[in-house]
């Protein structure tokens, strides 16, 4: 990678002055002033006892590549170098780029490891909400980023098909008399929570219902229970389909529940944890963090508890040298307590659980609840987008308008999710997201269809890619080079944000060159610009299938 052989020629420099080497960090300036700028003579100059620009200089004239991959270097403001790539390196790129084609943009930085990530996790008996798509989208990419950079990556899937909010649908379910579609169980749900906070008896009666569920002593909670779990699961696997995941393991909080009870007690007799009015609890005020239940009253496993078997079953399944979990943000503390309790019960284990927060998807108005039924399904938002791309596409009746309209709908989530650091909460703008304009899934879908449009027309010409006469390279060249290392920093930091930033960038730069550019027409420079053109396809729809958005050859 060239970041790396500008590295190791700035290391030599330093070196050949006999000064210290310290991480030598190499950002991407404005294009007016080069490709690559570094501090290290700022970095350096205090310990050296030599003002940052006069080092900076004296560094840049001994940087020497025998490569020819560097142009120029340049000194600029308090002591920065500005590193400027030669036409020689940007035109070997572009040949590079289509040579590699699919496997353009990856690396072996994860080589041989096992990484199994587990996102989204809708729970049975409830609706999948737009909630869901924000952990989906971030989980799918980071398990392609991870696998671009050799890894063998398993996708888990954990979903509580137990527990206070499975009696809450049942109650409702059974007073509402219907439970024919995954919408009845959402409505069931939204009944049993309320008569759960309002109501002394019924709150009574879903306790039973949960006990039962768990015991599977009531013939008629467990028909209610096995129907209801069915059409949750079958739709969810609709949306899964159409979100572009599949998954290799599903974990069930069924199964987790007995294994992190045995764990629980097995560990209550060694000191971690502890009885507190009738519960077994975990004392995290002992690390810095705070008190909670593993198991109630009635002996029955939380979340917590559940969570403790389910890193034990994901072991056995796969296993693995990190597990990746994405949650949202709110559950931060929790994982910590849940983290040091695992830790104490074995400490390999915690060692490979990593917790990636996602933000919260944002609706004017206010925070969604599915305890209320002020929801909005994923399905029904998907649909709109959907019906709205059909109406903005030119051919709408066209053969497989209807899957193009939903790869664009789609692509309007992804983009808007991913396009924030983890952690942040997104607020989605409807007209935004479906913009040609820019900063938008569906920008970067059409600059793919547009070169593809090129490559068809130039294939109908006759006409064939050659870098054999390049033309000076200018801004689309100075970018394309970069996804590489682009990629491997997103999978490095488990930050898709970086790709998405960069791909819109690479977008807007190929939309100046298809304005100003003449490229089919062009005799003498056009087999040039058009290996340039199949370089920027290859590049951006890399990129989008790392984003988990598909690369549309028409819209």
């Amino acid at each position: 990678m060239i970041k790396q052989h500008i590295t190791n020629i700035v290391t030599k420099a330093l070196q050949s002055l006999t000064l210290p080497v310290p991480d030598i960090h190499l950002e991407h300036p404005e294009l007016s002033f080069g490709d690559y700028a570094t501090n290290v003579a700022l970095m350096v100059g205090k310990q050296a006892g030599e003002q940052p620009r006069a080092l900076a200089e004296r560094i840049a004239s001994l940087i020497r590549d025998e490569k020819g991959f560097i142009a120029k270097t340049e000194v600029a403001g308090p002591g920065f170098i500005n590193i400027t790539l030669s036409p020689d390196f940007l035109h070997k790129s572009i040949r590079e780029i289509v040579s590699a084609d699919e496997k353009w943009g990856s690396n072996t930085s994860r080589k041989g490891e096992r990484i199994m990530v587990e996102y989204t996790d809708p729970n049975p008996f409830k609706e999948f909400h737009i909630g869901h798509l924000v952990p989906n989208a971030l989980g799918e990419s980071l398990s392609r980023l991870i696998e671009h950079s050799g890894a063998k990556v398993a996708r888990a899937n954990y979903q509580g098909d137990v527990g206070l909010h499975v009696a809450k649908a049942i109650w409702g379910i059974k007073k509402l008399g219907k439970a024919e579609t995954a919408g009845d169980l959402g409505r069931g749900y939204a009944e049993g929570a309320a008569a759960y906070e309002e109501s002394s008896q019924a709150k009574e009666e879903i306790v039973a219902i949960n006990r039962a569920v768990y015991t599977k002593s009531d013939s008629n909670v467990n028909e209610l229970y096995t129907k209801g779990r069915k059409l949750s699961l079958d739709q969810f696997e609709v949306m899964y389909k159409r979100l572009g995941t599949t998954f290799d393991f599903y974990f069930f909080e069924s199964e987790t529940g007995p294994v992190g009870k045995a764990i629980v007690l097995e560990w209550l007799n060694k000191g971690v944890f502890e009885k507190s009015d009738d519960a077994v609890v975990f004392r995290g005020e002992r690390y810095g963090l705070h008190t909670r239940v593993f198991l109630t009253k009635e002996e029955l496993p939380t979340y917590e508890a559940k969570d403790l078997g389910l890193a034990h079953l994901k072991k056995k399944a796969f296993p693995f040298d990190q597990s990746i979990t994405v949650t949202g943000t709110e559950q931060a503390e929790y994982f910590k307590v849940v983290k040091k309790a695992l830790e104490l019960v074995d400490a390999k284990l915690a060692g490979k659980i990593v917790q990636i927060s996602n933000g919260m998807l944002r609706l004017t108005s206010g925070k969604m609840s599915s305890r209320t039924g002020n929801i909005v399904r994923s399905e029904d938002l998907l649909d709109e987008l959907k019906a709205v791309a059909l109406l903005k596409m030119k051919e709408r009746n066209a053969p497989g308008a209807d899957d193009i309209a939903d790869a664009i709908g789609v692509a309007a989530i992804k983009y808007a999710v991913l396009k924030q650091g983890t952690g942040k909460d997104i607020v989605f703008d409807h007209e935004k997201s479906l913009s040609l304009e820019g900063d938008s899934g569906p920008y970067l879908q059409y600059a793919h269809t547009r070169s593809v449009s090129i490559l068809r027309k130039a294939r109908e010409a006759s006409m064939r890619a050659s870098t054999a006469k390049p033309k000076e390279p200018g801004e689309l060249e100075r970018l394309l080079y970069r996804f590489p290392e682009v990629v491997e920093r997103a999978a490095a930091e488990f930050e898709p944000h970086h790709v998405v930033s960069y791909l819109t960038l690479l977008a807007a730069a190929f939309n100046r060159f298809y304005a100003e550019e003449r490229i089919i027409e062009d005799t003498e420079f056009g087999p040039y610009k058009l290996a340039l053109t199949d370089a920027f396809r290859i590049t951006m729809r890399n990129g989008l299938e790392l984003l988990g958005i598909k690369a549309l050859e028409r819209m």
